[in-house]
């Protein structure tokens, strides 16, 4: 396949770039009367990767990257997710989702699963979202925080450690950990207002924010954030192949009914609008306050309250799908069809009380914290075919059941200094955690889960529901001193105890080695222990479309034991990393860090286990899980399936990173912040479990737990490779920030029957995303930008076309709509964005 990175959209960017080859990470963006503060600057002093006070992120000695505030609102889409994946190469954003993962939309480092990357705020660690991702991508079975209920106006700037550090902060940190810390001025504060949409003409975005900045007398403050988000539907992709042909008329097999009401279906011939984003509303309000007690001791609390609503599209549902037949009359109660959406109503909360001081040169932080979110989960503008066939009625809107998730973290941390003949003090750092866990399933209204349920997406059964906790308690301690001059060496141990897992220890050692001022090398050795999440053992929901039905199956429940799985057991990882910081020049860094990442039962999904193909039995032992779990499913579907969340396979990461940043003043002509960030990543199944015999079908091909699918996901879905470049150049109240990111090659192998078995390449070339802002100060306090995200319009490829066996052709992976560009697109599937913002600061 071509690139779809072609020679005129490289000419264009070459123009817009004229003067500006290198290009800049927005990362590094900042007004010039902001530049000597803004937190994306290299001198900026770190809390992350290190537990010393006084370290800056160029003096690290693990790979830190800091995105400051002003960075962030360099980003069109009002939204943090998309910020970090515009500017971090090793940062990678779920563009778009399937089911209820459409609704909150996840991210990851290292081309890990984001269960691997702990958030933390202000130091402290968020809870996980309700809402667990289990479409088949390369983020199946992420819980983690949500990033996009954090409105980027609260946020100061970002640290994100790139490096191992479950021993410092959490078993869980396998791929880094992203801190974010909120603003914490007294004073002043900031408006902004946004809006946009795709070039498509939907997608419409708007958003409102304000942040202020208050004394609480002379001896503290709060810092008040509030923001309202609106992002439209879009929808891509064309007719849909079950009645109609490529060209969208309508096929001449099409029964009467479908071939009299699918002309008159909305958005006609385009009538399936399942591809494409969801629409959603979000409130999101934040407070950060401090208060000095006494000259050693603060007190501190920050918390949010999030509302989100959202909706998206499910496959459209041709008229005959319900009907009801009484003597010799059937009745279609929907003589055009219906468009189903599944549907959220989310209500998050978090709050943190701590105090920190000073006694006898120790330094203390104690603090506890609660999260908690609750997902309700509807369907909408649907219908329950066998109930309506039954009793002639059927609701249009079900109540689904709901996931919630809540945590309560409490964590002690003491660190001292001391004098012990070493090149620099030994900084002593040690302390405690404890932590709550909850994760609940509440089922849904009794029509929701009558015999197959509404269409799109039935109810959670009984067998579904349930509660489901967890305890852990955490020690660590941290030494870290300059042993000799030049040499700078960090080693820290935990210990953590799971109620439900037992003991266990990490622990990591860190070392950087300063020649001079030019050049330093650094690396580490580490070892992880992640815990499955509780939605990884528990989430249990069945996913259907018209023709296929995939039962999630909880890891640790009887009916995945009927279909031979065993329960969760903890995912164990090693981490190798190593590389050196420059400054060739004045002001210049250059920072290049390779690695290796080795997990051990990593926690995978098996992709689709079928059971059932038309009126074949592919595997009974599927069949029995299924009915041993209590579901009926749509007997108008041709493939059944099972999917569980299983210690599947060890793999090993690879990869390698480089920066490049550069500040240029060229005087009367402006300043120029230049950068140029570039990361490698690739994955490996390094040895794959065995399939359980109960479930196999040597017949069907069916003989290992990962199939061709499920495999593509882990080890080609993402671009192994991803650079950004771009420049920002500030002139008297001009502003122009260029930025380019170029993707590289991924690919996902795809089936009409979910497995891959016998299937597909589905491939997306080397592609260039081109953002541009173009800013302009008023006066001091107003300024208005314009700019696009994805200035070219690149698209991914659509899925490609197989023959059906009736003279048509069909899409290859078993979908319904021609034409849709694939999903895994880690630009999305939207092609450009144009905006506009409104920024007054007092």
């Amino acid at each position: 396949m071509k690139s779809q990175f072609g020679k005129s959209k490289l000419l264009g960017a070459s123009a817009l770039a004229l003067g500006a080859a290198l290009a800049s990470n927005a990362a590094q963006a900042a007004d010039a009367a902001a530049a000597a503060t803004d937190s994306s600057t290299v001198g900026e002093l770190i809390v992350t990767g290190t537990r010393q006070t006084g370290v800056k992120a160029e003096d690290s000695a693990a790979p830190i990257q800091v995105v400051g505030g002003t960075a962030l609102a360099h980003v069109g889409q009002p939204d943090v997710i998309q910020a970090l994946a515009q500017n971090l190469p090793s940062f990678n954003a779920e563009a778009t989702g399937g089911d209820t993962a459409n609704l909150t939309l996840a991210a990851a480092l290292r081309g890990l699963n984001p269960n691997d990357t702990l958030v933390l705020i202000n130091g402290k660690r968020r809870h996980p979202t309700g809402n667990l991702h289990v479409d088949p991508s390369n983020f199946q079975g992420a819980a983690t925080a949500d990033l996009s209920l954090i409105p980027v106006s609260a946020i100061d700037h970002i640290e994100v450690l790139q490096d191992g550090a479950a021993a410092q902060y959490g078993t869980d940190a396998i791929a880094g950990v992203i801190n974010i810390i909120l603003k914490d001025k007294d004073h002043g504060g900031v408006l902004t207002g946004t809006g946009g949409q795709y070039y498509a003409g939907d997608g419409t975005t708007g958003a409102g924010s304000f942040n202020l900045g208050l004394p609480l007398t002379s001896k503290g403050f709060m810092s008040l954030t509030g923001e309202v988000r609106f992002h439209d539907f879009s929808h891509r992709g064309g007719a849909d192949r079950r009645v109609q042909n490529l060209d969208g008329s309508l096929k001449s097999s099409d029964n009467a009914t479908d071939a009299a009401g699918v002309p008159h279906a909305a958005q006609f011939p385009n009538i399936n609008l399942i591809n494409g984003d969801a629409q959603s509303t979000v409130y999101n309000g934040f407070y950060n306050a401090g208060y000095d007690i006494t000259d050693d001791i603060q007190l501190y609390s920050y918390g949010s309250y999030s509302h989100r609503t959202a909706s998206s599209y499910e496959n459209y549902r041709v008229p005959s799908k319900v009907s009801r037949t009484v003597g010799l009359v059937t009745t279609y109660p929907f003589p055009n069809g219906f468009d189903p959406r599944e549907a959220l109503v989310e209500d998050d909360f978090a709050v943190t009380g701590g105090a920190k001081g000073k006694l006898a040169g120790w330094a203390w932080d104690l603090a506890t914290t609660y999260g908690h979110d609750k997902d309700r989960i509807s369907t909408v503008d649907t219908a329950n075919a066998s109930l309506y066939a039954d009793t002639g009625v059927t609701p249009t809107n079900f109540y689904d059941g709901s996931f919630t998730s809540s945590e309560w973290t409490t964590n002690l941390d003491v660190s001292r200094d001391f004098a012990v003949g070493l090149a620099s003090p030994l900084n002593v750092a040690f302390g405690a955690e404890g932590r709550w866990s909850k994760y609940q399933i509440g089922a849904g209204d009794p029509l929701s889960i009558y015999k197959e349920g509404g269409q799109s997406f039935p109810g959670f059964q009984l067998t579904d529901a349930g509660a489901h906790t967890r305890t852990n308690y955490a020690g660590y301690i941290d030494l870290a001193a300059d042993v000799v001059k030049g040499l700078h060496v960090d080693l820290a141990g935990r210990v953590e105890h799971y109620s439900d897992f037992g003991a266990t220890a990490v622990g990591k050692l860190t070392a950087r080695y300063d020649f001079n001022p030019m050049f330093a090398i650094r690396g580490t050795i580490a070892n992880g222990f992640r815990a499955p999440t509780l939605a990884e053992e528990y989430y249990s929901a069945t996913n259907v479309a018209p023709t296929f039905a995939v039962v999630q199956l909880p890891a640790n429940s009887p009916a995945a034991a009927l279909a031979g799985f065993s329960p969760l057991k903890p995912e164990e990882s090693t981490n190798y990393s190593v590389g050196f910081v420059a400054h060739p020049i004045s002001n210049m860094q250059v920072t290049l860090d390779l690695y290796q990442i080795s997990i051990k039962d990593r926690i995978v999904a098996t992709g689709t286990l079928l059971g059932l193909v038309g009126t074949t039995t592919v595997s009974q032992g599927v069949l029995n899980a299924i009915a041993a779990h209590g579901n009926v499913l749509d007997p108008g579907v041709s493939y059944v399936g099972i999917s569980v969340f299983t210690n599947g396979a060890n793999t090993r990461t690879r990869g390698v990173e480089l920066t490049a940043t550069y500040a240029s003043d060229f005087g009367d002509f402006g300043h120029v912040d230049w950068s140029v960030a570039f990361n490698y990543n690739s994955t490996a199944v390094t040895k794959q479990f065995a399939l359980p015999a109960i479930v196999s079908a040597p017949a069907f091909g069916q003989t290992t737990l990962l199939g061709p699918t499920a495999l593509s996901l882990l080890t080609t879905a993402a671009p192994k490779t991803k650079v950004v470049l771009g420049a920002y150049w500030s002139y008297h109240r001009w502003s122009v920030n260029l930025r380019e990111n170029i993707y590289g090659p991924s690919a996902e192998i795809v089936s009409t029957d979910g497995t891959g078995n016998n299937g597909v390449w589905e491939r997306i070339g080397t592609t260039g995303i081109t953002d541009l802002d173009v800013g302009f100060k008023i006066n001091d306090q107003l300024k208005i930008d314009v700019g696009a995200n994805n200035l070219f319009n690149q698209k991914p490829p659509t899925t490609p076309n197989i023959p059906d066996g009736s003279g048509g052709v069909r899409p290859a992976d078993g979908a319904n709509v021609y034409n849709a560009p694939v999903g895994f697109s880690p630009f999305g599937i939207n092609g450009g964005y144009y905006y506009g913002r409104v920024t007054y600061t007092f």
